[in-house]
């Protein structure tokens, strides 16, 4: 009886985990942080492509053909030496040891084209509830005391009109 219990316990346990975990997935926020993550992916792909294909090769042109991702400085060159399966072949029997700081400058560049374009899109939507919110609204309606009261002002004034000796 008591190992029913405890099964029972357990099935609950299980269903209320799995119930409050769809819960979670199902609302908005979660949601929107995923929709948020893949236009995040395809935008860092735009942004690459933008400062491989359109911003780098100009300034590769500018300083003379160079490209800025294959810079880096080796500090230790590779060895060279013999290939101990066939000696005619030359091979690195120790690789290159260096700093790619050419892809660090491309990286930077990237992060800050990204930055770049967030800040106008940012300033772009700003600018917009700015117009929006300078626009005025409507006057509310009267609401219905107020036409009443309103409706009394004008017979009075028109009663007055008609007899101006009447006092209110």
């Amino acid at each position: 009886m008591e190992l029913k219990s405890e099964a029972q316990e357990l099935r609950n346990a299980t269903l209320g985990f799995v119930g409050e975990f769809k819960q979670f997935i199902s609302r908005g926020n979660v949601v929107d942080l995923a929709v948020g993550v893949i236009i995040g992916g395809a935008f860092g792909q735009i942004t690459s492509s933008l400062v491989n294909d359109v911003v780098m090769p100009p300034i590769s042109y500018i300083l003379s053909g160079v490209d800025v991702k294959s810079w880096k400085y080796v500090i230790h060159p590779a060895e060279m030496g013999p290939d101990p399966k066939d000696t005619a072949k030359i091979i690195a029997l120790r690789p290159e040891v260096d700093l790619t700081y050419g892809s660090f400058l491309q990286s930077c560049l990237n992060f800050l084209i990204i930055a770049v374009v967030i800040f106008v899109v940012v300033k772009l939507i700003n600018s917009i509830k700015r117009k929006e919110a300078e626009t005025p609204s409507a006057p509310p309606a009267p609401s219905a005391e107020e036409k009443l009261l309103t409706e009394i002002r004008d017979l009075l004034a028109k009663g007055k009109e008609l007899n101006p000796g009447l006092t209110v």
